[in-house]
């Protein structure tokens, strides 16, 4: 009699499983989506490519919900599920959302700036948001000059700018609006603070990976060094560091900008001449120079100090 129940006792769990699993199904196919899917390729399917498709409908049916309620526990968070006939069987498929492929374009315009050490404002400068006062006119336009022959011939060898004026004038918010600019347009670039990426440079040398940072630095498509000057500079970064990235840069003929709140003129004989021990090395700074003049024309810009309005 004990066996007769435990049979009795399957048998009704097994009709009280199969009743639930039909009474879930059905409400799978009353879905409005797969209805109006299963009544537009009718004529393709039959009852048991139906039947036989019911797990790929009851993932569609729960991740479109989870899809709808943005739940982060879909399978494919910013995909929306869709049917399609995969021969005779439904099928899911996960279509990339519009808000998605906008984050992803977002994120491949990011990835071609290499901002090394650089606050978020400067990260998200952008073009459109430069102020063209009269004070800074010249070196916007200079900006979009370079922005316009650069994308028509980027093979060719174009100058960059030395955008040199007083403390907070928007020397570096100007660079990081040019290359995300030119990211926009297919084109990477490196911006990089002078004085952090010297510090570095040194302790590196412990650590054995100066000249893989020496190497990725001087071989960017494009340069941008910020603040130029602002420290002094030992004998060794400006010989065996910027010296080593610029008689690089001049060889490839590769686009390279500089910010200072020096003038040239200022840079090489109160910064480059006179090296940290105080001896007078006027040929090698005069050597630097001449590097930066050829790859970059000097651009004064004026103005309030926009970081204290």
């Amino acid at each position: 009699m004990e066996d007769v129940g435990e049979e009795l006792s399957k048998v009704l769990e097994s009709k009280r499983l199969d009743e639930r699993y039909s009474a879930l199904m059905q409400k799978v196919l009353d879905d409005r989506d797969v209805r109006m899917f299963i009544e537009a390729h009718r004529e393709q399917v039959t009852d048991e490519d139906i039947q036989k498709s019911y797990a790929k409908l009851y993932e569609f049916v729960q991740e479109k919900k989870k899809y709808q309620l943005n739940d982060p526990s879909m399978i494919a968070p910013g995909y929306e599920p869709k049917l399609f006939l995969n021969f005779h069987y439904i099928d899911v498929t996960y279509v990339p959302t519009e808000t998605l492929l906008k984050r992803q374009a977002e994120e491949q315009i990011r990835s071609r700036v290499r901002s090394m050490n650089m606050p978020k404002d400067v990260r998200e400068a952008s073009v459109g948001r430069l102020d063209m006062t009269s004070d800074r006119s010249k070196a916007i336009q200079a900006l979009l000059d370079f922005i316009d022959v650069y994308t028509a011939t980027p093979t060719n060898f174009h100058q960059g700018l030395y955008l040199q004026g007083s403390f907070g004038v928007g020397k570096t918010y100007m660079l990081g609006a040019l290359a995300n600019a030119l990211a926009e347009r297919g084109y990477r670039s490196t911006l990089v603070h002078f004085p952090t990426f010297a510090v570095e440079m040194k302790q590196a040398i412990g650590k054995d990976t100066m000249l893989e940072k020496l190497e990725t630095i001087k071989k960017s498509p494009i340069l941008m060094l910020d603040d130029i000057g602002a420290d002094s500079m030992s004998s060794w970064i400006r010989d065996d560091v910027l010296g080593v990235i610029l008689q690089y840069r001049m060889q490839e003929q590769l686009p390279t900008f500089f910010t200072s709140n020096f003038s040239m003129q200022q840079l090489e004989s109160e910064h480059l001449r006179v090296s940290q021990r105080g001896e007078e090395e006027p040929l090698k700074a005069k050597r630097i120079m001449e590097r930066i003049r050829y790859l970059s024309k000097e651009i004064v810009m004026v103005g309030k100090n926009r970081r204290n309005p």
